[in-house]
């Protein structure tokens, strides 16, 4: 590594280093020397921080040829290294990482971070070759045979664009049948020598579904009409409101066309991975001659790589990918469309640091490019809502009903509290009702989806005695301990906690009155269990979905290949299998459980209820045939369950509208949680109530802030946890009370802020 300060600086940069706390918001200026010229805005460097000089990666966000201005007998220090050129993010991602980590209130260094993948970074995949082509001197007075002088007139012929070559290639063309002659070439100064490290990118070749374009309904043409004809005309938000199998995808097609034959690229985002495949089929089928990237972690790094670096150099029409793909290495220039479908699932919001949502980073860059952004789904976020329908500031089209050929399910509620069999403890598992349906469906040759969001065998262990009140719970959290067997029909198991994911033997008698202990509760482990006893078809046809049995996304997407074939007849998942999949032989969905987050406490509870229930219904009803949706709850009387049994939205939408108005929470208002974590109680309490004070000393006009208070979750991985949540008329006056804090709050890696939080637990 060079000195600090071996040669003089010729330009100067601004740098955001990669630091966990942000102690650097405006970034930090060093020197640059010759030797590393060129430099880009964007680009990734070493430099020296601290009085140590420890060498720290930045991204450099400016550069400029004057000087700063240095305390008398300060000196500057430089750049150490650069990375190579390929690793460079676009000028205008810089902007969009610029206003993330001010919205967030995420360090600037880090969200750039994250807009790189780690293989880009790693530069996995990449390949040195050896090229050739015409010394621009060559020497004089030397002996060409005739074999040499044909690889150098082959060498002259070919355009300059297709110069430097492989040796390989070179061979091919001037009819060699050995390598010597170019060799000796290079060796007698007659021919140049490069060598060159580059990705070998290659574009995708799957199965397409080479349907051919639908004939649009009268409410699907007015949709698509009304956003078409924005295309050219700036900025613009639409939300695409239509229920399941309402041909959504369709009007995402047709605006795909439009937006690429004005030149431009379609940035489209889902929220899961298993969506890709599909998605990315139809996207193949309808445009076999269009380049197609698809960026996700499902991909090998390899191919993560291939694809970034195919969207950095411009060869791409369509960007396809799950919530990172918003990074797409695109200036906004090229942007002409952004399809944000099943924009309410909360798979596009991250858990860590920056906790951006991928819809809302979606709805900025699209301001940013000055490119209409369509939002869909058929259960739309209370936010998109808000903003369609009462804030005005976003457009909303509607699709009320199925597309021609696709029958709408016969939707059915069993009250699972008249199930209960006379003499036997607890509930069962599956209704009577759901019983018979899937004896029914598989007979006739259908599929069947069984949904339950609650993995494991049984979700609690506690003592078979009535007046011990025994159950176990994790001796790091405070939550129970899930009893997960080895394999279906085996009685050996563990039980695992799934927040520090602590796991252990299963206790064999209850520690306080030693009394047998029993597993109560049902996970999607037994449920599986339950029907490789009672179905009779191979074991090899019902199938398991979770986050146990997909350890990698290559296993997810197998497995829906699986059951897309008709290799699976029986799927059991959890809220996986709930989100946009078009399988047209499912007759049959089953819900276990339709209860498992309608008493959470928090706000959002109703809201997740009834989309989970509505998306899963509609996954039947895709085919030929009738189709039926059975859900089972223990509320059959609760608001989000009725209304999603007659997918009445727009009710549902209006009264829990009303409900957030009265509590004064989002979208009414905009939110922030401020989370602090201690490994002592007493220590996390008091500086829980030290924030809570310095919050009400900055105050502002319309700000609202909560005690502070231990969390739903009072303790994970033995860190104590309290919330402080604090709310505002408006995102600008959130924003500005942010500022404040940035000014006036040490930053702290206790401290975690959440912006637009989706989980208040």
């Amino acid at each position: 590594m060079a000195g600090l300060f071996d040669e003089p600086s010729v330009q100067f940069a601004k740098v955001a280093v990669e630091r966990g706390v942000d102690n650097f918001p405006d970034g930090l200026t060093y020197g640059i020397p010759q030797r590393l010229l060129p430099l880009h805005v964007g680009q990734l460097v070493t430099v020296p921080l601290g009085r140590g000089n420890t060498p720290t990666q930045a991204w450099v966000l400016k550069i400029s040829n004057e000087p700063p201005n240095l305390a008398q007998g300060k000196e500057l220090k430089q750049i150490y290294e650069k990375e190579r050129d390929m690793v460079n993010l676009p000028s205008d991602l810089i902007d969009l990482a610029t206003w993330m980590s001010h919205y967030y209130f995420a360090p600037i260094g880090p969200t750039l971070a994250t807009m790189l993948p780690g293989p880009v970074r790693c530069g996995t995949g990449l390949v040195t070759k050896q090229l050739v082509d015409l010394a621009e001197n060559p020497a004089t007075e030397v002996r060409i045979t005739p074999k040499q002088q044909g690889v150098l007139d082959t060498l002259a012929a070919m355009p300059k664009s297709e110069r430097p070559v492989e040796p390989a290639k070179l061979m091919k063309l001037a009819n060699l049948g050995s390598k010597s002659p170019i060799d000796r070439l290079i060796k007698h100064g007659q021919l140049s020598c490069h060598r060159v490290t580059r990705i070998e990118a290659t574009w995708f070749k799957q199965s397409l579904d080479a349907t051919k374009p639908e004939q649009l309904t009268d409410e699907q043409s007015l949709a698509l009409d009304a956003i078409g004809d924005e295309l050219h005309d700036g900025y613009s938000s639409h939300l695409l409101f239509g229920v399941t199998g309402s041909g959504k995808t369709e009007i995402y097609i047709r605006l795909i066309e439009k937006a690429i034959a004005k030149g431009g690229v379609a940035l489209v985002l889902v929220p899961e991975i298993s969506l890709t495949p599909q998605t990315a089929a139809r996207l193949m089928g309808r445009f076999p001659e269009k380049r197609i990237a698809i960026l996700h972690s499902a991909l090998t790094r390899s191919q993560r790589h291939q694809q970034w670096s195919l969207v950095a150099e411009g060869k791409a029409d369509i960007v396809l990918g799950a919530r990172s793909a918003v990074f797409a290495p695109l200036q906004n220039d090229q942007i002409r469309i952004i399809i944000v479908d099943e924009e309410h699932d909360h798979s596009f919001k991250q858990d860590n640091a920056p906790r951006y949502h991928g819809r809302d980073v979606a709805i900025r860059r699209a301001w940013m490019a000055k490119c209409p952004i369509i939002l869909g789904s058929a259960t739309p976020s209370m936010e998109s809502w808000w903003n369609a329908t009462r804030r005005k500031i976003s457009t909303l089209n509607k699709l009320t009903t199925r597309a021609p050929g696709l029958v709408a399910p016969t939707i059915e509620v069993v009250d699972m509290r008249k199930e209960r069999v006379h003499g036997e403890v607890g509930y069962p598992i599956l209704s009577t009702r759901l019983k018979t349906a899937i004896h029914q469906t598989l007979a006739t040759q259908g599929q069947v989806l069984l949904l339950l969001n609650r993995r494991g065998f049984a979700p609690w262990i506690a003592c078979a005695s009535r007046t011990c009140g025994w159950m176990m719970k994790c001796e790091h959290c405070d939550t129970s301990m899930v009893y997960h067997r080895k394999k279906p029909l085996e009685q050996a198991g563990y039980v695992r906690c799934h927040h520090c994911c602590t796991e252990q033997r299963v206790p064999k008698q209850c520690p306080d009155c030693s009394k047998k202990v029993i597993q109560l509760g049902a996970g999607t482990q037994r449920v599986e269990a339950t029907l490789r006893e009672s179905l009779q078809i191979p074991s090899e046809k019902i199938a398991r979905l979770d986050a146990d049995t997909t350890r990698k996304a290559s296993d997810l997407l197998a497995m829906l290949d699986r059951f897309g074939s008709g290799e699976i007849q029986v799927l059991l998942g959890t809220q996986m299998i709930a989100k946009g999949l078009d399988f047209p032989n499912v007759r049959l969905v089953g819900i276990i459980d339709a209860d498992t987050a309608i008493n959470l406490p928090d706000f959002r509870a109703s809201e997740r209820t009834y989309q989970l229930v509505s998306q899963v219904c509609g996954r039947c009803g895709r085919g030929e045939g009738e189709a039926t949706a059975i859900i089972q709850t223990f509320s059959p009387e609760a608001p989000a369950i009725i209304l999603a049994s007659k997918t009445d939205y727009e009710t549902f939408a209006m009264d829990e509208l009303q409900f957030r108005q009265q509590a004064l929470v989002p979208p009414v208002t905009r939110m922030a949680r401020f989370i602090l974590k201690d490994h002592s109680f007493d220590l996390a309490a008091g500086r829980a109530k030290s924030l809570e004070d310095r919050l009400r000393s900055i105050g502002g006009e319309g700000i609202a802030i909560s005690e502070a208070a231990p969390c739903v979750l009072p303790r994970l991985a033995d860190r104590f946890r309290f919330d402080i949540t604090v709310t505002a008329p408006t995102s600008k006056a959130l924003q500005e009370f942010l500022s404040a804090v940035r000014k006036n709050v040490t930053p702290s890696r206790v401290i975690t802020i959440d912006v637009d939080p989706i989980s208040m637990l």
